[in-house]
């Protein structure tokens, strides 16, 4: 695949490196994905219009624009370092680092920097899970009892629930169930066999409530067919076949990247805060690390570009809606003008935005917060990590939606209203 790269900013120094990638090209699958060899820096900004699935599609993400707005969001007190992916029409287009990985040090965030995912991981748990399932190595109606040799749930409802409801947050189980001892240091695999003495507040399958402990499981799921760690299947299988260089899941991974964010719980004049340990022990709820430009890669394998690695049919499994979220609704109403929708399916979140269907997460541990988002019919959306408590960023992914679907602007990201920033500590 021919990429040729030019430069929307020539503010590196204090920026960071903006890409747009235009190109076409198809690539074979099968073959590790490495575009980092051919990336070349040139000065200017071009414009071409790419060929996806044999049809000329027309740019209509304002790159300009987005830019001068992160560029705005970046210069919040609230915000330390920030970085932003776009993939458009199935190829990425745009990569940028904002700010700084510590807060006054003067290093810059790159589009290689490292940052923790958080929630995003349970979108990998659900890959994963359901490209054992497409490749015949288990099925999603199975108990979750029958792979998960920590899993016990009230009544013994792991011989009932099933690994589609584990993925679904549909276990019976009250919202966060055990997070609180996760988080003061007790054994997830202990907390998870603890959970049959809590009371359910519905049968398997007929109400959603999210969990962390209890959602790690998959991770079981995942040992026990693979027969090796969590950690190592997802490299093995996922990450290293995407050619996702960066991606890890384990505190060793964020801390020894060459260029990684550190954790903010305040803004510009905070000091970091010591990474946490507790989400890197639940792999499959919350431990995965990697830059932007691997994250944006990750989306890119969302949209069917790696189909030998992830098929078709896997996507479809993870991108059904198995269970409705209001309580998403109550917690987006910032964007209910057009976000009209939640549902739930296999560690991905399923929304009607606009009369489009678009499919993301959010995610945040102490001192970081993430998303993704993207349409799937014109493999179209964005990518964010960043190293502080605010979700101002958050508005971002809508306001690139507006860009796709052709909607008047909203100011989504509230620039500049002190009002409107939103610093949350818990996890998403």
């Amino acid at each position: 695949m021919t990429l040729r790269i030019r430069l929307i900013s020539s503010s590196l120094a204090a920026l960071g490196l903006a890409l747009v990638v235009v190109g076409s090209a198809s690539r074979s699958s099968g073959a590790a994905r490495d575009d980092s060899s051919q990336l070349s820096e040139s000065a200017g900004m071009e414009v071409s219009i790419p060929i996806v699935d044999g049809k000329p599609r027309a740019k209509v993400i304002d790159y300009a624009r987005l830019d001068q707005r992160l560029r705005q969001l970046a210069g919040e007190q609230a915000m330390v370092g920030l970085a932003v992916g776009i993939v458009e029409n199935g190829e990425i287009r745009f990569l940028k680092g904002y700010g700084e990985t510590v807060a006054g040090s003067g290093d810059p965030v790159t589009p290689e920097t490292v940052f923790r995912w958080a929630s995003l991981s349970k979108g990998v748990a659900g890959d994963m899970i359901a490209k054992l399932a497409t490749e015949g190595q288990l099925s999603l109606d199975a108990p979750v009892g029958e792979y998960s040799y920590s899993l016990r749930l009230p009544g013994g409802y792991e011989r009932v629930a099933t690994i589609g409801d584990l993925l679904s947050h549909r276990l019976g189980l009250f919202s966060h169930a055990n997070d609180s001892k996760l988080e003061d240091g007790e054994d997830p695999h202990v907390l998870r066999n603890t959970l049959a003495g809590l009371n359910a507040i519905c049968p398997p399958g007929q109400c959603h409530a999210y969990q962390n402990v209890a959602f790690d499981a998959a991770s079981d799921v995942v040992e026990t067919v693979t027969r090796m760690p969590y950690q190592q299947a997802v490299v093995e299988r996922l990450f290293r076949p995407l050619g996702m260089r960066s991606a890890s899941l384990t505190r060793e991974g964020l801390e020894g990247a060459k260029s990684w964010a550190r954790p903010h719980q305040g803004g510009k004049h905070s000091k970091p805060v010591p990474v946490t340990e507790s989400y890197y022990r639940v792999p499959a709820a919350g431990g995965v690390n990697s830059s932007i430009k691997d994250l944006a890669i990750w989306l890119t394998a969302q949209m069917g570009k790696d189909r030998d690695v992830l098929a078709l049919a896997a996507l479809d499994h993870v991108r059904e809606a198995r269970v409705n979220t209001p309580g998403e609704l109550g917690r987006m109403r910032k964007f209910r003008e057009r976000l009209h929708s939640a549902q739930y399916g296999l560690g991905w979140r399923i929304y009607d935005y606009a009369g489009h269907r678009i499919i993301g997460h959010r995610g945040g541990v102490t001192g970081y917060r993430s998303l993704i988002l993207y349409d799937p019919d014109r493999k179209t959306g964005v990518v964010a990590l960043w190293n502080s408590a605010t979700n101002q960023p958050g508005g971002l992914e809508f306001e690139v939606m507006d860009m796709l679907y052709g909607l008047p602007a909203r100011d989504w990201l509230a620039v500049g209203d002190d009002d409107a920033v939103d610093v949350d500590g818990g996890t998403a």
